[in-house]
This record gives C-alpha cells, sequence and structure tokens, in this order.
C-alpha cells in the first residue's frame, strides 16, 4: 500500500491519491469539487475542468505558475480562482479541498453550520468554522467571499447553497478536516432522525485530549517474531476494510488485539486511519510502549479489559455514522431487529462520555459474554471479541442494525422480536 507522504511525493500524486478517495467515499461526483496544492515555489498544482474523478490521473492535474502560466493537457478548475485567492491571504496553508459532501451540502442550504461539539476530537481537528454567502461558482466575487473568512483565520468554511471549502498545512491535513467536518454534519441528520443531539463542553473536550498515555514507559529492548507481525497485518486490514466501509474516519478509531498473556498491539494515536502502515503500530508488552511511538489515548483500558477479561482477544473502538446517532442522542439501541442482530450483540447499553478514561471503571463492569459492546455517549462505539474478524462482523451488524432502525424510523414503530422468539433463539444458538 502507497502511504501519502506530504513531504517527499509529488502534488500530482498527492492530489490524484486523495481526490480517488474522496469520490470513492461517496464525497464528490464525477464533475464536482476540486483539490489543489500550493508547493515551495508558489505554483498551484490543482485538479481540471470537466475531468472524470473516477479515473483522473497524474498527468491530468494541472499546474497554474506563480506568474499565471498555466501548464496541462486540460484546463484547471473552473473555481481555482478562490484557490488562490486563499494561498494569498493565508500563506501558511499549502492545500485546499473543496467538494459537495451530501450532509454539509444539507446544512448549506438550510444556511446553517454543523457544531462539531458533538464529538470530541472535531473541535481540534476542524477548529472554528467560516460561512460564505452565495455567489456564482467561478466568479471572483466567489473567491473574494471565500478569502474575506479565511482571513479571520478559520481553516473551513460552509458556502451558502454550494458545499465548503477546507484548507491544510498540507493535503493530509487537509483531507482529515475535510472528512471529520462532513462526518460530523452525518452525525447530527442523522441523530435528529431519532432523537435530539446533544454536545459536548470545551472542558469534556480538553479532558479527551489529555488523555493521550505519553507518560507510557518505553520498552528498551523490542522484538518483533512472526507470530507478532502477523497480529500487525491483521490490524492494519481491518482498519483499512473499516475505513473503506465508513466504518471508521482518518481522524478516529483504535483497533487491538492480545498478543500474549496481556501483551497486546494496538493503534498508534495521530496517524490517519486509511493510511495506517505495520510499523505505525504499537506493540503493549510488560504495560511499557514501544519507543518513539505513541499509542491510542484508549490504551489503558484496552488494557484493563485484556487483563480482566481473558474471553477477549481483540478490541475495536470507533465511530460509525448509525451508531454515532445513538452515541450523540443517548437514544437506546434495541438489537431485537433481526435475528442476527440479536445473536452477535444480545445488548448494546449505553454509558457516559469519559467512561473509557484512565482510571474509569463504567465499560469493564458492564462487558461481559452477552454484552460484548457499548456505546460511549458523544464518543464511538466500543466492541469487543474473540478473534478480530468476528470482533469486526459484530461491528459490521450493530452498524446495520443502527442504520435499520434510523431509516425505519420515518416509517414507523419498531416492532421487535418478542420476548418467546428471543428465548427460541437463545436456546438454539446461545445454550
Amino acid at each position: 500500500m502507497r502511504k501519502l507522504n506530504t513531504k517527499w511525493m509529488h502534488p500530482r500524486d498527492q492530489i490524484t491519491m486523495i481526490i480517488d478517495k474522496i469520490y470513492r467515499s461517496g464525497l464528490t461526483t464525477t464533475s464536482g469539487g476540486n483539490i489543489s496544492v500550493i508547493d515551495d515555489n508558489g505554483d498551484v498544482w490543482v485538479t481540471p475542468s470537466a475531468i472524470d474523478k473516477g479515473t483522473l490521473r497524474a498527468s491530468d492535474i494541472v499546474c497554474v505558475r506563480k506568474d499565471g502560466t498555466i501548464e496541462g493537457k486540460h484546463k484547471p478548475s473552473s473555481e481555482y480562482p478562490f484557490h488562490i485567492a486563499i494561498y494569498k491571504c493565508r500563506p501558511e496553508i499549502k492545500a485546499v479541498i473543496h467538494a459537495h459532501p451530501p450532509a454539509l451540502v444539507s446544512f448549506s442550504i438550510v444556511r446553517q453550520i454543523p457544531d462539531t461539539n458533538v464529538i470530541p476530537q472535531a473541535k481540534h481537528v476542524c477548529g472554528p468554522i467560516g460561512y460564505a454567502p452565495y455567489a456564482l461558482p467561478g466568479s471572483n466575487e466567489l473567491g473574494d467571499v471565500i478569502a474575506d473568512e479565511f482571513e479571520k483565520g478559520v481553516n473551513a468554511v460552509i458556502m451558502e447553497n454550494h458545499g465548503t471549502v477546507v484548507g491544510g498545512a498540507d493535503l493530509s491535513d487537509a483531507y482529515q478536516r475535510f472528512e471529520t467536518m462532513e462526518f460530523c454534519a452525518r452525525t447530527l441528520i442523522n441523530g435528529s432522525t431519532i432523537g435530539t443531539p446533544r454536545y459536548l463542553t470545551d472542558a469534556q473536550i480538553d479532558d479527551f485530549e489529555n488523555q493521550i498515555p505519553r507518560l507510557l514507559p518505553e520498552m528498551k529492548k523490542v522484538s518483533y517474531p512472526s507470530d507478532e507481525r502477523a497480529i500487525r497485518e491483521q490490524i492494519q486490514r481491518i482498519v483499512l476494510r473499516a475505513c473503506d466501509q465508513g466504518l471508521m474516519i482518518s481522524s478516529y478509531g483504535t483497533v487491538s488485539v492480545r498478543w500474549k498473556d496481556n501483551d497486546f498491539l494496538i493503534t498508534p494515536t495521530n496517524v490517519a486511519r486509511w493510511d495506517i502502515q505495520l510499523k505505525d503500530i504499537v506493540q503493549i508488552k510488560d504495560g511499557k510502549r514501544e519507543p518513539g511511538k505513541i499509542p491510542s489515548r484508549s490504551t489503558w483500558l484496552h488494557q484493563e479489559i485484556y487483563k480482566r477479561y481473558p474471553h477477549i482477544n481483540s478490541i475495536i473502538l470507533t465511530q460509525t455514522p448509525y451508531l454515532m446517532a445513538y452515541s450523540v442522542t443517548d437514544e437506546k439501541i434495541d438489537v431485537r431487529t433481526i435475528p442476527e442482530s440479536w445473536i452477535f450483540l444480545q445488548d448494546i447499553p449505553n454509558v457516559p462520555f469519559g467512561s473509557h478514561f484512565a482510571g474509569e471503571e463504567t465499560i469493564l463492569e458492564t462487558l461481559s459474554k452477552n454484552t460484548p459492546a457499548v456505546i460511549i455517549n458523544n464518543d464511538s462505539v466500543l466492541v469487543t471479541g474473540d478473534k478480530l474478524l468476528g470482533t469486526f462482523d459484530k461491528l459490521e451488524v450493530a452498524e446495520f442494525s443502527a442504520k435499520s432502525l434510523t431509516m425505519g424510523a420515518s416509517l414507523g414503530t419498531l416492532v421487535p422480536i418478542n420476548d418467546e422468539q428471543v428465548e427460541d433463539l437463545r436456546k438454539k444458538f446461545l445454550g
């Protein structure tokens, strides 16, 4: 798998990698949206006009030189002037993404800005969000109203009746901001379908940020036997699969697998999940971390689960679009939708925000063989199991159940499998 390296990779290759991811994630259309990167010479590399986003190649990317000369076999995006305007007013911004992702467009057409305090990492990833009044696409006026917002210091703007535009220190930073904003918007829309979204205070978000386990001592010597390397491969495959299926976003998500006894491997913090490499994964052995790496904020919780529950050998902590609707509204999900859902999950209780912080016992006291998953309010869903693939399967089943319930909310009231039917399932599959 090729890693996005914004320091050494040519801007053409960076742009084609990210536009492909945006398109395949359903966050833009064949003709919609544009991306640019400004290099150290002041030249701007930008997606072309009217070229299929699903088949874009590096050779299709257009260069607008610092002197205004245009080089390439296509015309640059008709909206490249507002990219130039952003770079002029904010020299520290080196990449810009503009697109029409469905949830953010929903906010733009009702003329609202999504409140990113709905999940813990979004405030710091997205920062303050500006709002640009409507202007004709491709016009100088559009560039002016967008630049006016960026001059206020924001790195993200809702474009009225249009979409969104975000900037970043590099393309990875811009993409993470873009994806996280859209996820917040989608979560708020889904949550509003089943209940009333609730928000985190700034103090709660600061508590979340302070969970990074920087003080976990480092090992002096590390070994990487074959079984350890095999676990790294498992974790990478599942993380990438989760990202591809929309079950994890780049700014949040943790996967761990028990190695032996209470030693385990876990994903790191501050690494884009969709771009994770084998070397990024962190070994935790005898309570110490692999040197030079910072494991997930939730490392303590994973460590305690493995200590207390010998039957649990893998854990996934993530944010998914429909389970998060239940997380941000504190609504109880009823998994008695179809037989598979109840057999796999039986119950998914909600626990308060902060229950996954170091020293908290709520989740540890809630998990059991009959309760393999919990929803952490305004944070995530935690799923446990034996083999990692089986744990991932539980996550998929839970998300499908949440999606069916959310979609069904507009049709009528859920009629769950009744107690007698549940008992029949228990005897046949769990007895």
